[in-house]
Parts: structure tokens; sequence; C-alpha cells
């Protein structure tokens, strides 16, 4: 029943794995990626450590995580003109879309089984895609997305921790095999073949997170014309070769994106950029962080 409503919301996969504290050795290689430092600007992913290991400290009682994807693939692209946004930034902000998703999905579980439910969408230190992979959704790829076979890996990830005990799913146990495509399309060099990401070198952080220090020279000879992410390891990735639309209205690319240029850029205030951003993952980026990302493109890089 669950699973079945989950799909009348629009949801394209849900499954269910136990909650139980992360395994041992997944902990100590995320621990190993923190001491290392390769989550560069992100810092707040070394924080909150406890409720990272443990789904019950999310939720007292916590028996079962429910894992669900959404697809955001595009029908319509950015002309090439534009100034590049990633996919998942083209609609409306997912943070939206997937929370009034959840929160339905969440008030129809506690109705049918009497129990507790905290619905997740970035808003708890939870990991996804290693739940995703437990509750038999995908696998997590070498780009480090989590990859839904037959499908891709273009979909926003949500969880709902709940009380209720449920049957879990098998995990998934697939892998991308010697298969090295987006090590060898990232553009920057942040994959490496054992799969671990160095966040120092990623466009998509450094372009989205890194708003308060100033990038490194050797962006501007990789940036192209990127403003917002970047997507390639995913486009280059055989899993995606035949990826279909969504059929989210809300994730239609909005005009501001289809027609955002550095010139619309450059003459663009902060209240413009609020007003035109309100409801967009874009708003992440903050108005300057924007400026600074459009000024290191230029029309020989388009």
């Amino acid at each position: 029943m669950i699973k079945s409503q989950a799909m009348s919301l629009g949801f394209d996969a849900c499954g269910f794995a136990t909650a139980t504290p992360v395994d041992d050795e997944t902990v100590a290689r995320y621990d190993r990626w923190i001491e290392q430092g390769r989550h560069g600007c992100m810092q707040w992913a070394a924080g909150h450590h406890d409720l990272r290991q443990d789904p019950s400290k999310l939720l007292d009682g916590a028996q079962t995580v429910i894992s669900l994807a959404l697809n955001y693939y595009p029908a319509r692209f950015q002309p090439g003109d534009a100034l590049r946004v990633a996919y998942y930034a083209y609609g409306r902000d997912y943070h939206e879309v997937l929370r009034e998703k959840m929160a339905k999905l969440a008030h129809f579980i506690e109705g049918i089984t009497h129990c507790a439910t905290r619905p997740c969408v970035d808003s708890a230190p939870i990991r996804e895609r290693y739940w995703a992979q437990r509750a038999g959704l995908g696998f997590i790829g070498r780009n480090n997305c989590l990859i839904l076979p037959g499908k891709g890996s273009f979909f926003f990830l949500g969880e709902i921790v709940t009380t209720a005990r449920l049957t879990p799913d098998e995990p998934c146990t697939m892998s991308c095999g010697d298969c090295g495509k987006c090590v060898e399309a990232c553009p920057t060099g942040a994959l490496a073949v054992e799969g671990a990401a160095d966040c120092n070198r990623c466009l998509s952080c450094l372009l989205i997170e890194n708003h308060d220090q100033e990038l490194p020279e050797w962006v501007e000879s990789a940036i192209g014309n990127r403003v917002v992410g970047c997507d390639e390891c995913q486009l280059c990735c055989p899993h995606n070769a035949h990826a279909t639309a969504t059929p989210v209205s809300d994730f239609e690319p909005t005009e501001a994106v289809m027609s955002l240029t550095r010139q619309r850029v450059e003459v663009m205030t902060s209240g413009q950029f609020k007003r035109t951003f309100a409801h967009s993952a874009i708003s992440r980026l903050r108005y300057k962080t924007l400026l600074r990302n459009a000024a290191l493109t230029s029309t020989k890089k388009h």
C-alpha cells in the first residue's frame, strides 16, 4: 500500500531498509574522506557524526528507512548561448517539491500504521545513497551518484524514517564494474577509480558551495560556460543513455534558466536575483556567487 501510494504521488521508486546503524566499513570510509579533507568547502559534511551513523537518533524508535526517488531529467534543454545550469536546478526548488510529496506520503503512512514518521529532504544528516542502496533502489556509482538500474542517475532522493516495522527489500548489489567513463569525463579530475570524489576539485562543489573564497586559478580554464553545477559525470554515464524526461511539471525549466546569459547576469541586481530565483535551487548560490561564476565564463568558451 505504501509503495502504491508513493507511485501515485509521482515517485519513480520506493524501497524499505531496516533502520540499523550504518555498517562499520561505510563509516570508516566516510571518516577517511573527511580526515583527508576531500569534502573541501562543505564543512557541514563533517558535522553531526552520530546522527549520520544511526537513523534511530533522528526518530526515537525508528524501525524502517523508506527511500524514494523522483526523476528530474528534463524534456527541454537550455540553448547553446545560455550559461549552463545543472539539470537539477532547471525548475522549481526540489526541496519544495519533494517536501510536499513526502508530507502526503508520511501522512498516509501514519494513517494506516498509526506509527510516527520523519521525512528528510536534505533536512537531516542522513546517508541518502547508502539507504537507497540498502532499500534496493540502485547502487552508488563511481561518479558518486545513486544509479537506478535501467533508469539512470537523474533522480532526487528523499527518505522517511518511521517507527513502522516494514519488511525490508533486498539491497542492490550491482556496481559500475570496470567502466570509468565518468573518471575520464570529469573536466577537473575530481573523480578517482576507487570511487572517492575530491570536492576540492569538483566544479559542482566549487561553483555552488564555495561562497566566501576566491576560486582556484585553474577553474577558469575548466569552467566553460557553467555557472550552476556540472553534469558531466552523469551525461557520460551509460546508465543515462536512455534517460526519460520527467513528467513532473515543477521541474520544467524556467524562462530565467532558459535565457540565462552572461549579459543578463551582469546587469542583474541583488533584488532581481532574489525575486527571479526565490523558488529555485539556484538561490543557494547567492547573488555574488552567481556574479563571480559568470565572470569566469566567456563567449569563446561557449
